[in-house]
Order: C-alpha cells, then structure tokens, then sequence
C-alpha cells in the first residue's frame, strides 16, 4: 500500500478533508458546509459541534476512500481558520459557548480602550500585531467575562481554550492532548512571537489567566494520536498550521521574499522574511510563517476580511447570481467603463486600513446599473485591497516580482487576469490550488519522515498557468484613485 497523508481543513464557511498522496496528488476529498451564525450586527458565530461533526465526517469520508483505493494514511495533518475561538470543558470536551468567528467586531471598543491607553506599540512589538477585534485574546476575554461562572473555572483550570486546531484535536485524541503550533498562537495576541511563549505583561493586559491556554509546538510535531474508534485505529497528528501559513507552506514559498496570496472567504499575503522579524510602518503585521526544529520562519502579512464572501453574499444573500462561476462571465458582460466601485466592508476593513466600524457599500449607480456591473465591481474589489496591501509592502521597501495565487477564487481566470493588470505583477496559479490543505499534509509528512526536507518539498510545487499583465491595460491609476475616494466615503459615513 502506498504511504498518503490525510490533511483536515477546518475553514470559515466548511470543513474539507483531502488525502494527497506524497507527490501532492488528491487521493481523496470530502467537504461539507455548515451555518453561519450572526447574533447581532458585527457579530458572527459558529456551533462547535457542527464544525467538529462535519470535520469528522469528512476526514471519515476521505479516509476510507483513500484506503479502498489501496493507499494507507500514515499521518494527519491539520490546518485551520485563524484567531476563530472556542471555550470548552476539560473534562466533557463540551463547548461553553459558541465559537467566535475571526470575522467578529464584538470587541472593537474593548481594542479602542486599550489603544486609548497607549497600549497598541508593545503589543505589536511583542505579537507583530494590531490592536483590533480580529485577533483571539479579546475574544477569549469577552468569554470568560460574559459566559456564566467561566472565569472561575478557567482560573480553576477546569477549562480549556484554543483556536479551531486546539479545539479539533482535544477531540480527535479523546481529551488527552490539549495544544497548538506556533503559527495559530502567534495570531492570539497572547504570544510572544520574538520569545516564542505566552507573554505575561499580555496575559495581564488582556485579563487571560495562563491555565486556560494551550501547550505551543512546533508546525511539526507530535499532536498525538486519534481516539481507535474514529478511524478503525490510531493515526498520529503531526502537523499543524493556521490556514493561511499552511498555504505558505504549499505554496513552497520557503525562500525570503517568496510572496502567496490567499483567495477564499477573505484574503491573505504573507511574504517570507526568513528569521528576521520585520517591523512594518505601513500597519502590516508580522507574523510567524512556520516553526520547524525549534527554528521560526516569519512573515509579513496583509489581511483582507472580504474575498470570496463578497461572492458568496451576491448568491446567497441578495441572490443575484446562480453560482459563483458565473461571476466571470458578468464581469466580462459589464465591460470596463461601468463606473461601480464596492468597498466590501460587511465585518470592517482589514490592513492596512484596520477599520472595525465601517460597513460596506457600492458606489456609483444608475438606472442601466445591472446584475453583471455589481458583480464585476466585487471582483474588482479584491484586486483593489490587494493593490492596497502592496502599496503598504511597497512603503516598507518590499517590491515582489512574482505573485504565488491559490484558493477557491482563482480557479476564475478573469479574476487573477485583472488582478495581474491592476498589480502590474505577474501571477503565478500553481497546478494544485488546493493549497492549504496540501501545506498540512507537507508539515505532517515532514515529521512523519516521508520528506526529507523543504527543498524535497519545493521539487514538487508546479505552475498551472502565469498570468502577465495586460500591456493594452489602460487607466490603472485612476481606476486604483477611485477605489480609495470610495473607501473613503465608506469612512466617513461610518
């Protein structure tokens, strides 16, 4: 039988479970939605037993697929939605509330209290981050001040709380494992990513007691073993990483200055910086890209809140579209004098703006603005945030001449076309897209012995298609001038 790696990808809208065999072929894939929870405006929630239910189906589904076809799943590799929270009972492994979605504003005056106070410098000096509701410390903080009797028993250590990683495995190994990797614990606000621990003076800024926290490993590492019964025997879980990291990872960008962005829910740069933690003065964030042998690989990171949901909110929300694939053929329909600009601020604005209290809005409408103008104008609008956050990589000396692209968006080739044109960047789509994943299932086959090395794993990565820019492309700068005249007008009104 050959040996394969079963990677589970817990991400903001589904669970998926791929098995890669070792050259980063799909063996086997399994997904399955779940709901979106919105209690109040700002707010997004989800129910950790649906993430954990459709989590563990998927990875039943793939696994026993992979198997049937004579392959053997040596290791399993996760990867996960970021700063997303969850607060559970030591011993019952129960939830004590529902999980809080990265998305989530609730703390946004929590984090202008605490800038007020000067507070916001040393945290990003100690963490690489902002002070915004996005990262996981305040969230943890709004749980154990507002869920009945929780401060107590987390100061009790009767509790246990942890990003979607920490929460999958308590469950996998039956309660008997209770950690993450440093790439999810470098996006908690409570880690300090230059000493890689948890950091008093933030434990006491944030109101954190430290029992409440998990162990930090490696991205390859020992997790632990899965429960018999889930699989029909033990497997190991021997890599972890945070969603956009494992990208980074499966995307190959192992050298400094390899640069990937990420398209799904939202979207996320991240550049390698080697060893070196990078101050940015634009408002980016520094970041640990992996941690392997004890030795930390950073990054630099642009965060964009709203992607592939502004996509997602045209077909589900107001219903304009049938399918998202059918987004490229309304982008070409609306032609490029359409004059629609959207600022998809639907949980605020992400760098370099980081602007939790504005919403989003579409500017520019007539009476012949149709169904394909609004859609292209979306579109557009992630190749504009995108545009930001190189502007803001550009102001802190960094000038990437290659893009690495993957996630669900960029299996649209109108939309990494215009990406290229209004970068003025080349575009590299790699042959596997399913990159996160694949990054999981590298860290796991990394310990597992199975590769001998990142160099062993860049021999794999492969382009399916380079995109260059348009030469005939005209009008870049005044169309990039509009879209910050439209952000603006979002601002103020909010």
């Amino acid at each position: 039988m050959q040996d394969c790696i079963l990677a589970m990808d817990q991400g903001t809208t589904s669970s998926r479970a791929i098995v890669f065999d070792l050259k980063g072929n799909i063996v086997a894939l399994s997904q399955q939605e779940f709901r979106q929870i919105y209690p109040a405006d700002g707010w997004v929630e989800h129910d950790p037993e649906e993430i954990w239910d459709t989590s563990l189906k998927t990875a039943r589904a793939a696994f026993v697929e992979a198997e049937a076809k004579g392959f053997h799943v040596k290791a399993i590799g996760i990867t996960n939605q970021r700063e997303t929270s969850v607060l559970w009972g030591r011993e019952s492994l129960k939830p004590v509330y529902n999980a809080i979605v990265w998305q989530d504003r609730r703390t946004a005056g929590v984090c202008q209290t605490l800038r007020n106070q000067d507070a916001e410098a040393d945290v990003q000096h100690r963490t690489g981050l902002l002070l915004d509701p996005y990262f996981s410390a305040t969230k943890l903080a709004w749980l154990l001040d507002n869920v009945d009797g929780a401060r107590g028993r987390a100061e009790r250590g009767d509790l246990a709380w942890g990003t979607i990683d920490s929460f999958l495995i308590s469950r996998l190994t039956g309660g008997k494992r209770h950690v993450t990797d440093a790439t999810n614990a470098s996006r908690t606000s409570l880690f300090n990513i230059r000493t890689q621990e948890w950091d008093d003076t933030l434990l006491k800024l944030f109101n954190v007691p430290e029992a409440v926290l998990p162990d930090v490993l490696d991205s390859c590492a020992d997790f632990g073993e899965t429960a018999p019964d889930l699989f029909g025997r033990s497997v190991p879980i021997l890599g972890v990483a945070g969603d956009q990291q494992a990208a980074t990872v499966g995307q190959c960008c192992f050298e400094e200055g390899t640069i990937k962005s990420t398209y799904g829910t939202g979207c996320f740069v991240l550049m390698n910086t080697g060893d070196q933690f990078v101050h940015s003065k634009n408002r980016l964030l520094t970041t640990v890209a992996y941690r392997i042998g004890g030795q930390t690989t950073y990054a630099l990171e642009g965060s964009i809140f709203v992607a592939g949901a502004a996509v997602q909110w045209l077909r589900d929300g107001i219903q304009i579209l049938e399918q998202a694939e059918d987004s490229a053929r309304h982008a070409e329909e609306a032609g490029c004098d359409h004059g629609i600009y959207m600022v998809p601020a639907f949980t605020g604005l992400g760098s370099p703006h980081w602007d939790p209290h504005v919403r989003a809005a579409i500017f520019g409408m007539t009476r012949a603005t149709g169904r394909s103008e609004i859609v292209r104008a979306a579109l557009e609008s992630v190749c504009f945030q995108t545009s930001d956050l190189f502007k803001a990589m550009a102001d802190d000396g960094i000038a990437p001449t290659v893009l690495r692209v993957d996630g669900g968006m960029v299996a649209n080739d109108w939309l990494v076309q215009h990406l290229a044109d209004i970068l003025d960047l080349t575009v590299d789509r790699p042959r596997v897209m399913e990159t996160t994943a694949l990054g999981a299932s590298y860290l796991a086959g990394l310990q597992a012995g199975l590769y001998s090395s990142l160099t062993d794993l860049s021999a794999h990565w492969q382009c399916e298609r380079r995109f260059t820019p348009d030469v005939t492309f005209h009008g870049r700068e005044d169309l990039i001038e509009r879209w910050h005249k439209a952000v603006a007008a979002a601002q103020a009104f909010a």
